[in-house]
């Protein structure tokens, strides 16, 4: 097992309020949580109106197609309407080697 977890600072220029960023971002984690082996959350800056941080996991067997699924997340997040992207960091998760039970 493999994980990926990318983590996207981004700006939303437009918001006025912290509901009209939250439209934004749960737009965003919503689509992004419904694709396979993705997953996503607002983890960071919930209080601030123009400013999100995600955390978006991605678990596969290949780490090759874990990283094809990223760059399809990345494009995804740099095209959303009503935020742009100040960074996004990739991280690879270690673990020991768990066997199934």
């Amino acid at each position: 097992m493999h994980v990926l977890a990318l983590r996207a600072d981004l700006h939303i220029p437009d918001a006025q309020s912290l509901k009209a960023k939250r439209s934004v971002v749960l737009s965003l984690v919503r689509t992004l949580d419904g694709w396979t082996s993705v997953a996503a959350a607002e983890v960071g800056a919930q209080d601030k109106w123009q400013r999100s941080v995600l955390g978006i996991s991605i678990v596969g067997a290949e780490p090759g197609h874990i990283e094809e699924v990223a760059d399809r997340v990345e494009r995804h997040v740099w095209a959303a309407p009503g935020a742009e992207v100040l960074e996004i960091e990739r991280s690879w998760m270690e673990h020991d080697g768990w066997e199934p039970v």
